[in-house]
């Protein structure tokens, strides 16, 4: 049995809503808490860490990243989603070797764990044509890091042109004949994939598990959708589905179905806890109404609707009718980061700017909350993750309480959300198992892997601006199509998103 024991530490104890700071030793047999005793009380057993001066919480939940992108990072800004989406996606893929994969995938996973992050949901795009060699490579990465990750394939089915109002007809024919010409996986193929990796990559079991993405509504025709519900049923596993991160896709909503993509969900039987609607930034009351009837969680993207332009979640409204509210980083080529610290930062600062009642405005412990136990309860792990207390999985971060974040010490929690950066960060535990000590890798050397990731970016490079050139065309109808869908009109009352 592993054993250790973490003495002396100031523990952030409980659920966020209820948490108190004690002075207390952690016992952690194998993956678990098993007690909790005030400092001292007893002679710690196995591998002792020392938290003296050290704040230890539960680790932080990323519910929505996209390792596909890695190699994309700082590329480009100031672009609203749907042309900056057009400028990203290859029309033929770039020419990655597994290990190109792994190693891309490790960016991300050290970015994660160094902000604090011990579980990372991963929307990895494997078409038009799947590689099943890279996926593995992907999931491997995961493994040998020690993070715990959730990958979720895509698995729509419809192509890009066939998800965007006007985009067709606006397409040059030749252009268009180019783009449907290009070899295509069919959807069938790669759902058979996934369920057979679920098969041996449950999350509730495997530390580094399977969700499913059908990527979005306007994504999937009503049948694959209806069988992608149907797959998250056989397997009881969460969903992670894009919703209403743009003004155009409210728009699209009502042009494809005559309604929110909110109510479309709902009238299809989709909607239902256990479902992560990813953004929830352009929502009615109504859609608020209907997603706290249903269960399901709205994932708040902050960095990545800054970035793009899209507009501030209404957070508050959410947690006033009781839906459940997660965190994600998205994508670092869209929001250059996958710091969560940074995400938890912008979270909590984002909603001071709507309304002029301080009382409505997010607080540190709401957005803490949101990273720990709203991401938990997102993907069905709320038994296991994001509060410290005995029984629960032994996913930890210890933060030095005399580094320049928390000096002087006010309130530590308010301090980690408003001031860390990462830094500080002294050890992390996830599953039981001490994946970094001294602010120090223990499974991967971390600066080998960097410099092959650089070596790796320096040869795509030549390739990654030759494909963005061949996309011009395409992005700059999608920048006709982005001004000719502002001049439709949306619901009066959604929430306001944007700043006139």
């Amino acid at each position: 049995m592993r054993i250790t024991t973490i003495t002396n530490c100031h523990g952030l104890r409980g659920i966020p809503a209820k948490m108190t700071q004690e002075k207390i030793d952690i016992e952690v047999r194998d993956s678990r808490i098993a007690e909790i005793r005030p400092a001292g009380a007893a002679q710690p057993e196995g591998t002792v860490i020392d938290g003296t001066d050290r704040l230890v919480t539960a680790g932080l939940i990323n519910g929505h990243n996209h390792s596909h992108e890695n190699f994309q990072k700082g590329r480009h800004e100031n672009m609203p989603l749907e042309v900056w989406n057009h400028l990203v996606r290859p029309l033929d893929p770039f020419p990655l070797t597994p290990r190109n994969i792994y190693i891309r995938t490790m960016i991300g996973a050290i970015e994660a764990l160094r902000t604090g992050t011990t579980t990372l949901v991963d929307d990895l795009i494997v078409g038009p044509v799947l590689h099943r060699e890279h996926v593995h490579a992907a999931l491997q990465a995961y493994e040998d890091i020690g993070i715990r990750a959730l990958l979720a394939p895509g698995l729509n089915d419809l192509p890009t042109h066939d998800t965007v109002p006007f985009a067709r007809e606006s397409l040059p024919l030749d252009l268009l004949k180019e783009i449907e010409s290009k070899p295509k996986t069919p959807p069938a193929e790669i759902m058979k994939f996934v369920r057979d990796l679920l098969k041996d990559r449950h999350p509730f079991s495997r530390r580094v598990g399977m969700a499913i993405s059908p990527s979005a509504p306007q994504r999937c025709t009503q049948p694959h959708l209806l069988a992608i519900r149907r797959l998250a049923d056989d397997f009881d596993l969460p969903i992670i589905i894009h919703v209403h991160e743009t003004r155009l896709q409210v728009v699209t909503g009502h042009l494809f179905y005559g309604c929110s993509m909110v109510e479309y969900l709902h009238k299809v039987g989709f909607l239902r806890s256990g479902v992560s609607l990813i953004h929830g930034v352009w929502l009615t009351p109504r859609d608020v109404g209907l997603l706290a009837e249903s269960g399901a969680t709205v994932q708040h993207n902050p960095i990545g609707n800054f970035s793009l332009g899209s507009g501030i979640c209404p957070v508050r409204a959410l947690l006033q009718a009781g839906v459940n509210v997660s965190l994600g980083t998205d994508s670092c080529a869209s929001s250059f980061t996958v710091s969560m610290l940074k995400t938890l930062n912008a979270a909590a600062l984002a909603n001071k700017v709507r309304g002029s009642n301080p009382e409505d405005w997010i607080t540190a412990n709401e957005a803490f909350s949101a990273a720990t136990v709203g991401g938990a309860r997102a993907l069905g792990l709320g038994n296991k993750l994001g509060a410290i207390e005995i029984g629960m999985t032994a996913d930890l971060t210890l933060w030095r309480l005399d580094s320049i974040a928390f000096t002087p010490l006010g309130d530590p929690l308010r301090q980690l959300v408003y001031c860390e950066t990462g830094g500080g960060l002294d050890a992390v535990l996830v599953d039981g198992e001490i994946v970094m000590r001294n602010g120090q890798f223990m499974r991967i050397d971390e600066a080998a892997i960097l410099a092959e990731a650089q070596a790796t970016y320096n040869e795509l490079r030549p390739i990654i601006d030759e494909q963005e050139e061949k996309l011009r065309p395409i992005q700059k109808v999608y920048r006709q199509i982005y001004h000719r869908c502002l001049e439709h009109e949306i619901s009066p009352d959604t929430y306001p998103a944007r700043l006139p």
